[in-house]
């Protein structure tokens, strides 16, 4: 039997954060929207009609003020919305697709080969469901390859009143249109700097990279350039991704909502931050046996003393119990903590981490108890079921005073059972 041409989506959210603001807010389905970084500081994404009145980056404490004049608003970074989101949208895409690859939070790489039928009607019935169930729009670009599927993407979206969101380039004719008419800059994986480069070679479109001898490429560049110019032409040089390997390193750090000049909050901190990152260890079953906690103040401001320093705690034994790697942890801050100095982050990287059984102990050494592995996953099982710290250690509170600042944060409509959507019939 032969085996069919490769055949890639790439299936992309638009202005995503964004979006997850207005599925809960339909009354703002046509009023500009920026979203915020930690502790409110600057705008890290814009809806598409945000883009006119604001540049990416811009400090929100600068332009808040012009903001409010031109009707855009501004909502806290609500991670956790965003990441219920995104999990709702992949599995539905997953359900559709022989094979999936996320990339990142809103977008994935889909395998299509195989499919019969018409792939632009397939594309949009994958579109309209992921709106249906989510509310969220997504753009759909078809194409040989990822590279290419990439590029049919980003057409999608630029022409989106004439594409419908979704733009098939497999046709000879369709691609080169397309590459034709889309400046190198876009494609994916050419920077800035490799742009300027391309340029001063004559290769200003897609199609000039596309035509270009690829060994030159390669000689001049990198293997990744090689393969994109490659991808472009229409060879398949990159297959749908595996599951990424397991994290060597697991690190949680913030900044927190205000300057700290007292130890206990930033014990606090900390034993939040291991918590946190314990998860993440369990998560892909792993042992941790070094841990390196460090604090820092504010690095910025000309009138506040600088003070930065960090320890690092070895563990009696590779372990994911959170109770052992709270209580080193927190020991730590002990050593480090100057009083005098005003903090603002602070800073948990487990390391030396292993899977377990991939390391020989010494015929002395202690191990971890099998009571302490059964209880961690009890803790796991009640925080899925009922919600991320519902059961933690008595060292993390709740609502801490010390937590990021996010002041316009809309509610936890997911994943908080007290902030569920309330629609009221009269």
């Amino acid at each position: 039997m032969t085996k069919p041409e490769p055949v890639f989506a790439l299936i992309d959210c638009n202005s995503f954060y964004a979006s997850c603001e207005r599925v809960f807010r339909p009354d703002l389905a046509k009023t500009p929207i920026v979203v915020l970084s930690n502790n409110d500081g600057c705008v890290i994404a814009r809806s598409y009609d945000a883009k006119p009145f604001v540049k990416m980056g811009a400090p929100y404490f600068q332009i808040k003020d012009q903001l409010r004049r031109d009707g855009v608003i501004a909502f806290s970074s609500n991670y956790a919305l965003y990441g219920d989101m995104s999990e709702r949208v992949m599995s539905i895409i997953e359900s559709m697709v022989p094979a999936l690859e996320v990339y990142s939070i809103d977008e994935a790489f889909a395998d299509l080969s195989g499919i019969p039928g018409d792939l632009t009607a397939f594309g949009r019935q994958i579109r309209a469901t992921i709106y249906k169930r989510t509310g969220i729009p997504v753009g759909v670009g078809i194409a040989r390859t990822k590279t290419l599927a990439k590029l049919a993407n980003h057409t999608a979206k630029r022409l989106l009143a004439k594409t419908g969101g979704v733009v098939d380039i497999c046709d000879p004719f369709n691609r080169d249109w397309t590459l034709r008419n889309t400046d190198v800059g876009e494609v994916w994986g050419v920077g800035k700097r490799m742009k300027a480069h391309l340029d001063v070679m004559g290769i200003k479109t897609a199609m000039d990279l596309a035509k270009a001898d690829p060994w030159t490429l390669r000689q001049k560049f990198s293997v990744v350039i090689e393969k994109t110019a490659r991808e472009l032409s229409g060879t398949p040089c990159l297959e749908l991704g595996e599951a990424d390997p397991p994290k060597q390193e697991i690190c949680c750090s913030r900044m927190f909502g205000s300057r700290l000049t007292t130890i206990e909050p930033i014990r606090e901190a900390v034993a939040t931050y291991t918590q946190r990152a314990a998860e993440k260890l369990r998560a892909q079953n792993s042992l941790c046996k070094r841990i390196r906690v460090s604090i820092r103040t504010g690095m910025f401001n000309p009138e506040e003393a600088k003070y930065a320093n960090g320890a690092m705690v070895e563990l009696p034994y590779p372990t994911n119990d959170v109770r052992l790697m709270t209580k080193a942890a927190t020991e730590a801050v002990n050593r480090l903590f100057r009083a005098g100095f005003k903090y603002s982050k602070a800073e948990v990287l487990l390391m030396d981490l292993r899977k377990p059984g991939e390391f020989t102990d010494d015929l002395f050494a202690h191990s971890q108890p099998v009571e302490a592995e059964k209880v961690m996953n009890v803790l796991d099982e009640i925080n899925a079921k009922w919600g991320r710290g519902t059961l933690r250690a008595a060292s993390v509170p709740s609502a801490p005073e010390w937590a990021m600042r996010r002041d316009l944060m809309s509610q936890s409509f997911t994943t908080k059972i007290g902030q569920l959507w309330i629609v009221r019939c009269n």
